[in-house]
């Protein structure tokens, strides 16, 4: 197999990465001006397949584009899903204070309540010593629930906060692994280009070319560590 098939092969499995990205709905790329269309794994141009029309180099191109735009929704998607999670448990939690301070303002009242009834049995000894008993066995009950309220709105704000935390850091990680994927095909770029260059202006020897080969196969096996991780 001469070195030109060794090539071709190399972008045809690149091409095929590529398309096991893409998600189920188009893709739009602009190249040269000109917007392409990539779904179901083939080009389109103005609603015509254009797949076998283009050559490898271009096709690789657009796919590329493609799965970048297509794993960048992912990701889109998937933190505008653990975002809304967190909302939704940011607002449970500001539902349960609210149910708190409510719970604070009727034990309020109900101790302005239990003042006057303590006044009222200073006149009247026997009313005053059940209301004071009827009195104490409420507030006991009433801060046993306070208590209980207050612990459940605790334990959901730091539920929503874990929530938040977690979502920011899986963004971070999704954003670093997207970065490593792009400087693994910048590299992978620059060395089919340095080496088609030399190539080009008859400068590699034969064990030059072996070993820049060699170095293409390797940033390609980057690319495809660095796609899988995504």
């Amino acid at each position: 197999m001469n070195n030109k098939n060794i090539y071709t092969m190399k972008y045809y499995i690149i091409l095929l990465f590529l398309s096991l990205s893409f998600t189920s709905f188009a893709q739009e790329v602009t190249k040269e001006g000109k917007i392409y269309e990539v779904k179901n794994e083939k080009i389109f141009f103005d609603g015509i397949d254009v797949t076998q029309v283009l050559t490898l180099e271009e096709r690789t191109f657009i796919f590329k584009e493609a799965a970048l735009i297509s794993e960048k929704m992912k990701i889109t998607e998937a933190a505008k899903l653990k975002a809304e999670q967190a909302q939704k448990a940011a607002d449970q939690a500001k539902l349960e204070a609210q149910k708190v301070k409510e719970a604070e303002e009727k034990a309020k009242l109900e101790a302005d309540t239990v003042k006057k009834a303590e006044e009222k049995v200073l006149k009247e000894a026997e009313k005053a010593k059940k209301a004071e008993e009827k009195s104490i066995k409420e507030k006991e009950e009433l801060a046993d629930k306070l208590e209980k309220e207050t612990k459940k709105a605790e334990k959901a704000q730091k539920k929503a906060e874990k929530a938040q935390k977690k979502a920011e850091k899986e963004i971070k990680k999704k954003e670093k692994l997207q970065s490593n994927f792009e400087k693994a095909e910048s590299n992978l770029e620059k060395g089919k280009k340095k080496y088609e260059k030399l190539k080009r202006k008859g400068k590699l020897s034969p064990q030059d070319e072996i070993k820049w080969l060699d170095k293409i196969d390797k940033l390609t096996e980057k690319v495809t560590k660095a796609k899988r991780k995504l």
